[in-house]
Order: C-alpha cells, then structure tokens, then sequence
C-alpha cells in the first residue's frame, strides 16, 4: 500500500475514533438551584423562558451543534427537589450519592446509578449559602450536616471515589459560589476561600473524569467576596443579568472542552 495512503487511512480511523468518542457523551444534565439558573439563562428573559425552556446556554449547544455536526442536548433539573429540602451541600450529593445509593430514588431524587444511565455529563453545583462555614471542631463527621470545612473534606472525597466508580461518564463540580460582603463574615468568607483552594489544588486530580468550574474565581477576581458589580442587587449573592450573560460562554466552552479532553484520553 502506498505509504501516504496508509498515513492518510490511520489518520481517518484515529480521527474518525474521536469523533465517535465525542458524539457518544452527547447527553449532559444540569442539576441546579437559582444561581445555576441565572448562568444557564445569561440574558434570556426568565418569560422568554418559561415559553421556550432555551436560555442562553442551550443557544450555544445548538450554534455549536450546527456548526461541527455534533448532536450534544443540554438538560436541566433543579435537584435535590423541594421534597428532599432542596439543600444541595456537599452532605446532601453525599447522602443521596453515596450513603443511599442504588437503582432506587432517595426521598425522591435521582440517584448516580440513576443519573448514569440517563445522561454521560452530569454537571453540579451548591447554593451559595455553603459558604456559611463553621470552625471546625477537631472530630470530623461524614454524616453530619454541619457546615465545616473537616466535614467537607470527607464528603467530597467520599463523593468523588463515587463519581470514579463511573469511569466513561464526565462529572463537572462547580467551585462554590461567593457570597457579598454584607451578607458573610470576615472568617466564613475565608474558611470559603480555603474550600476553593483545596478543591482546585488538592481535590482536583488531573488525566480522571472530573473536572472542576471555577465560578468562584470569576465572582472574586482574587478577593474574598462576590464583587458587588457582579451582584443582583445589595445584600443579594445570586449574579446579575450583565455578569451571568458573561458567564454563560465560559460554562459552555468549559463542558465542551471538556468532553473533547475525555474523548482524547
């Protein structure tokens, strides 16, 4: 066989492989409260919305979709539901995903087992009151519901020896959201500081199916609260229209690049 032909034939397969690869984590599920809502909409009118059920972020998939012929659907849910209590901390991924896990809901909530049959990218994230962080007390309690960072630690890695457990599906965390100033202490907004550091530097691993959405690097800008450019509105954390229109790109590309680094590996 002629050598350029057969350099061209490997590179069709190799890239043809990829593409398969690509294509097949094509079903990706947002789990998320309002926060999450405000970036998935950006700039879509919450009425505009309610009719269509797009928002910004489902406009960049179909744009994408188009553009490179791939077939990606962006989904979203808020979870855990109002039934649970609606607390989405790391305790509650833990106690649905790991303590209560299995074919069966929990309190009505979907399950990973659950959630892995339905979608290949699962994206979640916390309210911003998980930064109402307590000092530790030196007796860390996986099950315990407390706000504190030695409570934390156990429960995300409890979480992500779980999500590894799935090794062809994408999990996305997003770091946790800040909060305004007025609307924090001096010590919670750095115990929240910490959580980032240590997610971003010691929990998240590289070349595994996890990745990190570093939302509380944007609200901060290196600071300890969310700048109050950024905020709805005077003592509300939840992002504003301009700054969440911003985002919405970013957390877009950031799941398709993601997708693209697993289909690679």
């Amino acid at each position: 066989m002629n050598k350029l032909l057969f350099l061209s034939l490997i590179l069709f397969v190799f890239n043809s492989c990829n593409s398969t690869k690509e294509n097949a984590m094509k079903r990706i599920i947002f789990l998320h409260h309002s926060t999450g809502k405000a970036v998935m909409l950006g700039s879509t009118n919450r009425n505009v919305y309610r009719l269509t059920g797009k928002g910004d972020i489902h406009k960049l998939f179909a744009k994408y979709n188009k553009k490179h012929k791939t077939e990606y659907t962006f989904n979203s849910i808020s979870y855990p539901g109002e039934i649970y209590g609606g607390r989405n901390y790391p305790y509650d991924y833990y106690n649905i995903w790991v303590k209560n896990a299995g074919n069966k809901p929990y309190k009505e909530q979907a399950t990973l087992e659950m959630l892995t049959k339905d979608y290949d990218v699962i994206i979640f994230k916390h309210c911003f009151p998980v930064g109402f962080i307590l000092e530790d007390t030196g007796k860390a309690d996986i099950d315990s519901e407390d706000k504190r960072l030695e409570n934390y630690y156990l429960q995300y890695n409890a979480i992500k020896e779980k999500m590894k457990s799935f090794p062809d599906k994408i999990f996305i965390l997003w770091t946790p959201p800040a909060l305004v100033q007025e609307k924090t202490t001096n010590d919670q907004a750095q115990r929240t500081q910490a959580l980032h550091q240590w997610l971003v530097n010691e929990w998240n691993e590289a070349d595994d199916n996890i990745f990190l959405w570093d939302i509380y690097k944007y609200e901060t800008e290196g600071q300890l609260y969310l700048k109050p450019e950024y905020a709805k509105g005077p003592g509300d954390s939840h992002p504003n229209v301009d700054f969440a229109s911003r985002l919405t790109p970013l957390f877009g590309s950031f799941i398709i690049d993601c997708i693209n680094k697993q289909a690679n590996q």
